[in-house]
């Protein structure tokens, strides 16, 4: 039994009403650039976020480097050359018009949030001179320092900027509320979206959101296959109530889905496997380019993409011979050999050829500037990282100029992983969008990490901005439609429902959460067949049946957590269709088909996915259905004024 008052006034039976021309639905990094682009272009903006939007989301917290910046000033690509580049890598497998937008347009976002405070420029030339400077703008590089695609950035400066331009533009924002649902005209799935309800997480009141246009802006989905209940703070990479509500909530009203049977083997998980992300010895991501040594000190040579050992420290940052350029980021785990950039001795042959475990990340040989790059800015910029690993270690006497990090596992990754526990990561399923970045669903935008392949910060921003610029055209031209009374008084006794519910023979959110990620790792892991997906399915079925109408909650904390997890349950069902409609296995999407040969070996095409009339349809698209990036660009994007930060 819980023995303590709760601290915040109840509120269940109150409720309140917002309207506006722009709601936007996510206050992270794609929602708050949707925001202000929205009210740039006159609109009246509400928008809701479940935390605190100053410093909420996956990137609210910090963020080391932009990629995809292919528009800059240093640049050796064009936004046409990288894009494809992105689609060939991933054999297709990728939203061609998300990632175009983000070459694109986010070195204008970047300016853009230089605009409002953030900082992106070497201001105080503590790096000058370095290799991975540029002089004369004070832009500094990641990864490739010839073609200078990515930039080193103070991603903890950005959040505040950004919340502070939405004060200043009057967006009226709306902390501490769950969006629960979307409303749509008549109720009916797949209908017009004209709003969307949410739960405060504190006070227990119910709200109701009208809008002209919404924009779906939350997080991917997370806790799926990997959750605990010791350590629910480190489940995911991402923060815990980053878990995929959009994609739940756009389910049930009738939203377009593709590439949702992709799934990686796991990359960072507290679950009991590994480490906090980038607080442990590795050369990826942040610290990428970092020198790794064996337990009796020696250096683990890096080699280029034809195995020939690298001599230099510099050529760790350099294409091949005969290579223009090599990718590099959260996106690319396995890249083609086209793409394929430098990196240290493979681990099996690292062991065969005599180097002794454990490994370790050793800065204190490497050039100043790299080293202090890596730990005091890397390390310490990007989410999470400031305080728990940064301020942490340097507070118990790390010195990167004197002691070393041992790594637990391959790369960034801090420990192994069995092949069914999984993940959402690197470019997973989501919304399925057009050149508008609007759904299926008309009135219905989408940015950031709901978008189908969704990636990183900059992809984030530059997709926000461009859909609210979208929306907001649509806003003006159209009215506010209204609200079906019976589906918000539906969804209100479904919010509701645990409150009412007897404790002593009721199950709670924990127990839920670890029921199906126990599900997910026994019927949809790294082997996938139509029986095993079936038997998953009707597991799922039974909880949604028998266990959700039995959870409890004590207090809006509790009953958020509580509705989070039926979000969680419905995307793993989602998931799970998405899998059975995909019959033959593809290297590119992380899926294997253990039944393969009961079935003809078909076209590669994207499986889309969504629910009407409570029937799952599915289809198929082209993977290039988005036709010549450029062309279509600029036939929707005529009145965008590129190479400025502030377009009205």
């Amino acid at each position: 039994m819980h023995n303590f008052e709760w601290p915040y006034p109840l509120e269940w039976d109150s409720e309140e009403t917002s309207t506006a021309d722009i709601l936007v639905l996510g206050g992270g990094i794609a929602g708050c650039m949707a925001a202000i682009s929205s009210a740039r272009r006159g609109q009246s903006v509400v928008l809701v976020e479940k935390a605190a939007t100053k410093m909420s989301g996956a990137g609210g917290s910090g963020c080391d480097h932009w990629e995809s910046a292919a528009t800059n000033p240093c640049s050796g690509l064009s936004p046409e050359e990288l894009t494809q580049a992105m689609l060939d890598d991933n054999d297709g497998f990728n939203n061609g018009i998300s990632h175009y937008i983000e070459c694109r347009e986010g070195y204008d976002r970047l300016l853009d949030i230089e605009g409002m405070g953030g900082k992106i420029r070497d201001t105080e030339d503590e790096f000058k001179g370095a290799a991975f400077r540029d002089d004369e703008s004070k832009l500094m590089f990641a990864y490739d320092y010839r073609n200078r695609i990515t930039l080193r950035i103070w991603g903890t400066t950005f959040k505040p900027a950004m919340y502070k331009e939405m004060k200043r533009l009057g967006v009226k924002i709306i902390d501490r509320v769950m969006v629960s649902s979307l409303l749509t005209e008549d109720g009916k799935q797949g209908g017009l979206c004209v709003g969307a309800t949410g739960i405060h997480t504190r006070t227990g009141k119910f709200y109701v959101f009208r809008a002209k246009a919404s924009i779906m802006c939350l997080s991917r989905p997370a806790r799926i296959w990997l959750f605990s209940s010791d350590y629910t703070g480190l489940c995911e990479f991402r923060p815990p109530q980053c878990i995929g509500d959009g994609h739940a909530m756009g389910w049930r009203a009738g939203a377009e889905f593709t590439m949702m049977e992709k799934s990686v083997v796991a990359e960072f998980s507290a679950a009991g496997r590994s480490y906090p992300p980038y607080g442990a010895g590795n050369n990826h991501n942040t610290w990428y380019g970092a020198s790794i040594i064996d337990s009796e000190g020696k250096e683990i040579p890096y080699t280029d993409r034809d195995g020939n050992i690298l001599r230099s420290f510099e050529e760790r940052f350099l294409p091949a011979k005969g290579q223009k350029f090599f990718l590099k980021g959260g996106s690319v785990d396995y890249p083609k050999y086209n793409y394929e950039g430098p990196e240290t001795v493979p681990f099996a042959k690292m062991i065969s050829q005599g180097y002794k475990l454990p490994f370790y990340a050793d800065l204190s040989g490497m050039p100043e500037t790299e080293r202090k790059v890596i730990w005091g800015m890397m390390v310490g910029e990007e989410g999470k990282t400031k305080i728990p690993v940064y301020e942490n270690y340097r507070k118990a006497g790390f010195d990167p100029e004197k002691h070393v990090l041992q790594c637990y596992g391959e790369g960034w990754t801090s420990a192994s992983f069995l092949p069914q526990e999984r993940q959402l990561f690197g470019l997973p399923g989501g919304f399925l969008n057009n050149w508008e970045l609007q759904t299926n669903i008309e009135g219905l935008y989408v940015a950031g990490d709901s978008l189908y392949a969704s990636n990183c910060y900059g992809h984030a921003a530059a997709t926000g901005y461009y859909a609210g610029r979208h929306a907001s055209k649509y806003a003006s031209a159209n009215g506010l439609a209204d609200i079906r009374l019976e589906q918000v008084s539906t969804e209100k006794k479904r919010v509701y429902a645990p409150i009412h519910n007897n404790p002593e023979n009721s199950i709670g959110w924990k127990e839920l959460n670890m029921g199906i990620a126990k599900t997910m790792q026994n019927y949809c892991g790294e082997i996938k067949r139509d029986e095993l997906l079936k038997i998953g399915l009707l597991r799922l079925q039974e909880y949604e049946n028998k266990i959700i109408p039995e959870t409890f909650a004590y207090n809006p904390h509790e009953l958020v957590r509580l509705l989070e997890v039926f979000d969680i349950l419905t995307v793993s069902q989602i998931i799970l269709h998405s899998c059975l409609a995909r019959k033959t296995s593809s290297k590119a999407l992380c899926f294997n088909r253990g039944d393969e040969n009961m079935y003809k070996k078909g076209e590669e095409m994207l499986i889309t996915i969504k629910q009407i009339n409570n029937q799952v349809i599915t289809g198929e698209r082209e993977l290039c259905f988005f036709g010549d990036l450029k062309e279509n660009y600029e036939k929707y994007n005529r009145d965008y004024k590129e190479g400025t930060y502030y377009d009205r």
